[in-house]
């Protein structure tokens, strides 16, 4: 470097020169890694038991009896402090284990942190299939929230490492869709496990097992991917892998890449102090902010409570699971439009129309509500149709767009030296709004009533301006050049430093664009 200045990362704009293709060691990898996303969609979706009556009169006799009370209001039947921490708990565990994972992921590899993932999930499904008190029920909880919240860190990092350049978008994905396809396969699952009474709780419970089986026999075969491998020093092995995930030899490029942005990971000892630079505030905002707005579009408390949503609305038990299963399967259809689009259309695109289509659905279901559902009448068939009907195309909104690309932008934006704290930060923030919104939606249904999808379209609609602004397009754009495209966006550049890397050294911000300079919104 000139001056003698350390190591600052990549020097050079070299994607065009990267080579490789989709090979099969990728493919596998990336559907092994990604079943780390069935584990976390599987605990969304099964959390419908909280509607099953043998599970309620067993572990929430209170709101056993006011499920059955004729007299009830119908928004408030469900509200209960202690079955909303039956869902919430497992969340807040997560977000204190996805800090402790952050270290490990580093310093061991992305595998390490996938392996004990699993083993944590596999503790909390057996203590939570085995459960005779709501002590136990809360501790495996708590121990399936550990599993998610190394899993979330692990498996995003993972996937976005491993998948070549311009196909990331799509690869990354994956582990959207392996959480879709856990919801729907919940979904499926109590449909069939609340007519084995009284113990069909216990086995929709118990079967997260299989996920989390899966995921950590995965962990073991699996191999590291080059960027950890390089850098914890481990440089040709990291060059072996690289070849053998881009199917040729010819990986110059993308090797001196990862070796210039490891030369700076290895010089930041504290990656969360890094992170608080200057020249890291706009992935930090959007660490921040975007798994923020995945949760506040509301989706999380339609798939937490779609049974007590529904049943709330007027549905039978098993009208009502039939209509979350039907939701799971039209989120987990999206997500196959999302994955077939995103590397194509790009991430801006699919955000913004994504949250136009959603603000829609919300308005249109509170005014069904409001016009033909209240506290003491229920829903006619007709309007009942249309409310399935409508919340569907919010699913289908929500699986293109801030469904999977929630995940995806932020752990494809961060350099190497703060990835690991960035998607801990990312994973941390997530966990957080789902614990504050699966603790409070059921009072905010009962003191909101309708309004509480007005409530949701508000904060979309302020999400949809947000990417409108702030967010600059991903689409193959190299994890290790992101920083050159910050220093490039018509706000960011104003916020970065005025000296950012050059291919001799450092120097003032050119105006020059690189070849993806077309993806940049301006």
């Amino acid at each position: 470097m000139a001056g003698g200045m350390a190591p600052r990362g990549v020097t050079k704009e070299r994607a065009a020169e990267y080579k490789g293709h989709m090979t099969f060691a990728v493919a596998m990898a990336c559907i092994v890694a990604a079943i780390g996303g069935s584990i976390f969609g599987y605990d969304i979706g099964i959390s419908g038991v909280n509607t099953m009556d043998p599970f309620l009169e067993k572990f929430f006799p209170v709101v056993f009896r006011r499920k059955n009370s004729p007299t009830r209001n119908n928004y408030c039947k469900y509200d209960n402090q202690a079955l909303s921490a039956f869902t919430s708990s497992l969340y807040l565990a997560g977000q204190v284990s996805t800090l402790a994972a952050a270290p490990v992921t580093r310093n061991y590899g992305r595998r390490a942190s996938i392996i004990c993932g699993g083993i944590s999930f596999l503790i909390g499904a057996a203590l939570n299939a085995a459960a005779g008190n709501l002590a136990i029920l809360i501790i495996g909880r708590i121990m399936l929230g550990v599993g998610i919240g190394f899993g979330n860190q692990a498996v995003p990092l993972y996937l976005s490492e491993m998948a070549p350049a311009h196909l990331r978008g799509g690869l990354n994905m994956m582990f959207q869709l392996a959480t879709t396809l856990g919801i729907f396969t919940a979904n499926m699952i109590n449909f069939g496990t609340q007519k084995i009474k009284p113990w069909g709780w216990r086995l929709s419970l118990g079967l997260a097992a299989a996920p989390a089986l899966l995921m950590t026999i995965g962990g073991i075969l699996l191999p590291e991917t080059p960027n950890s491998l390089i850098e914890r020093g481990h440089v040709e092995e990291g060059r072996r892998v690289l070849e053998l995930i881009r199917g040729t030899a010819e990986v110059d490029a993308e090797f001196t890449d990862m070796t210039e942005a490891s030369e700076l990971a290895k010089t930041i000892k504290h990656p969360f102090r890094s992170i608080l630079e200057r020249r890291n505030r706009p992935q930090l905002v959007m660490a921040v902010c975007m798994p923020a707005f995945q949760i506040l579009t509301g989706i999380n408390s339609i798939l937490f409570y779609a049974p007590v949503l529904f049943q709330s609305m007027g549905f039978g038990a098993s009208a009502s699971l039939y209509s979350s299963m039907l939701t799971g399967a039209v989120l987990l259809f999206s997500t196959l439009i999302s994955i077939a689009t995103v590397d194509r259309l790009g991430r801006r695109k699919l955000l913004i129309s994504g949250g136009i289509q959603m603000i829609v659905c919300q308005v249109i279901v509170a005014g069904i509500l409001a016009a033909k559902f209240g506290a003491d009448k229920q829903l006619s068939r007709s309007c009942s149709i249309a409310v399935v009907m409508v919340i569907c195309l919010f699913m289908l909104a929500f699986g293109w767009s801030w469904g999977p690309l929630g995940w995806t932008v932020p752990s494809e934006i961060f350099a190497l030296e703060t990835q690991s704290a960035g998607q801990s930060i990312t994973v941390a923030v997530n966990l957080f709004f789902t614990f504050v919104i699966a603790q409070a939606f059921l009072s905010l249904l009962c003191a909101f009533k309708f309004a509480i999808f007005i409530f949701f379209a508000c904060w979309i609609a302020v999400m949809t301006a947000f990417v409108h602004v702030f967010l600059p397009e991903t689409k193959g754009v190299p994890i290790e050049e992101m920083v050159l495209l910050w220093s490039k966006h018509r706000f960011w550049k104003n916020v970065m430093p005025d000296i950012m890397p050059l291919e001799d050294g450092w120097g003032p911000c050119e105006d020059s664009a690189p070849a993806y300079e077309s993806n940049i919104h301006k």
